[in-house]
């Protein structure tokens, strides 16, 4: 990613970056513009957004950043007044794409180029959709009854426990369409008739309404499992099967792996005792030099697991960066891909893998690299 002695001088990207002012993610990533000698990328806040007062500047490079940790922000995008509670998400999905298309036609007018694409978001956020794309594609996913646009709407617990049964399918997770970070998600296993649990951070108070949690617990009966299957349904609902992942050191086990422009750049492994491995859910992270290890001593291929990511994130081409979830099943032999998220890529500290061109740099310095190389090209092509 470095340039080269003989390439023509390129003008420097002037970055902005559509986000919530001083969060932990516009900061890593403004460092990343310092390190690389760019000016300061400008600050677009999301409140501008969604107030219809953000502008873009002619030539800007715009890079859109997660709207979360903002109360007021996610108040206006889900409409509720306590950022923990899991209902409001199918609003926040039609404001949210809403507010990224009005970011998308409010750059193009005035000249600016957009690292994410309104239409590849729109798919991210919808797991139905994502899950569907990447089907499509060949990249294996665990089976799901309600990927695409056209799969029956799951309405309420009772559609859940007849297609598990139709499918024959004792063990799935069920999540919010438009979820994310584990909101909302429910592992869900049977062993017989009457016998059912679900592992969840979800909590619901008295009054029935639904907020998130850093505990991670376990619903033993089915009522209970019901009603919280029942308060999320409007909002949309993925039901796939639970895959039977590997362990390491006792822990379940997957990756978040970070593709910038093409190439998988950046991999962590995550483990926990429970069926979430999200790191603020109590996950750890694994060594990955043992799952290297492990794959290959099982038969299975580390670089056709990367090549699986970089698959995933071509069905996201107007993307620069996505973050994919690996899942490596039993035995370290096989993968399938969980979910690609849009904003997978704050893992404060990690450098790249070996080989990747990366190597050294966090992901947001991998990022700002891709962008410079890019314009490299771009200006060779032109003199060319």
């Amino acid at each position: 990613m470095s340039p080269s002695a003989n390439s023509p001088a390129a003008p420097a990207p002037r970055f902005a970056i559509v986000g919530v002012p001083g969060n932990r993610r516009v900061a890593l990533f403004q460092d990343a513009v310092r390190a690389a000698g760019l000016p300061p990328a400008r600050v677009v806040p999301w409140l501008d957004v969604l107030r219809g007062k953000a502008v873009f500047r002619p030539g800007e490079t715009v890079r859109t950043d997660s709207p979360g940790e903002d109360t007021e922000v996610e108040r206006l995008l889900r409409a509720v007044d306590d950022p923990t509670r899991v209902e409001g998400t199918a609003l926040w999905y039609a404001r949210f794409t809403a507010a990224v298309r009005t970011v998308a036609r409010t750059a193009a007018r005035c000249g600016a180029t957009l690292l994410d694409g309104p239409g590849d978001v729109a798919v991210l956020f919808d797991k139905r959709l994502c899950h569907a794309a990447l089907d499509g594609s060949g990249v294996p996913v665990p089976a799901s009854p309600t990927s695409g646009a056209a799969a029956p709407v799951v309405r309420d617990w009772t559609d859940v426990r007849d297609r598990m049964t139709a499918l024959g399918m004792p063990r799935v997770f069920v999540k919010l369409a438009h979820g994310s970070s584990a909101s909302g998600v429910l592992a869900v296993e049977t062993a017989g008739p009457g016998r059912i649990r679900a592992t969840t951070s979800v909590e619901r108070d008295p009054a029935g309404r639904l907020f998130n949690s850093l505990r991670v617990r376990r619903c033993t009966t089915e009522r209970e499992i019901a009603a919280i299957v029942d308060a999320l349904a409007p909002d949309g609902l993925h039901v796939e099967r639970w895959l039977p992942k590997a362990t390491q050191r006792g822990r379940a086990a997957d990756l978040r792996v970070v593709v910038v422009a093409g190439r998988a750049t950046h991999a962590v492994v995550r483990t926990s005792h429970s069926p979430m491995t999200n790191l603020h859910l109590g996950g750890e992270r694994g060594s990955l030099d043992d799952v290297r290890a492990a794959v290959e001593t099982a038969g299975g291929n580390w670089a056709k697991a990367l090549a699986m990511c970089e698959r995933a994130a071509a069905c996201f081409p107007d993307t620069l960066c996505v973050g994919v979830d690996l899942l490596p099943t039993a035995g370290w032999r096989r993968f399938a891909v969980g979910e690609v998220n849009a904003f997978g890529d704050l893992l404060p500290r990690l450098t790249g893998l070996p080989g990747s061109g990366a190597e050294g740099m966090d992901t947001y310095a991998a990022q700002v690299a891709a962008v410079l190389n890019r314009a490299r090209n771009h200006r060779a092509i032109a003199t060319a």
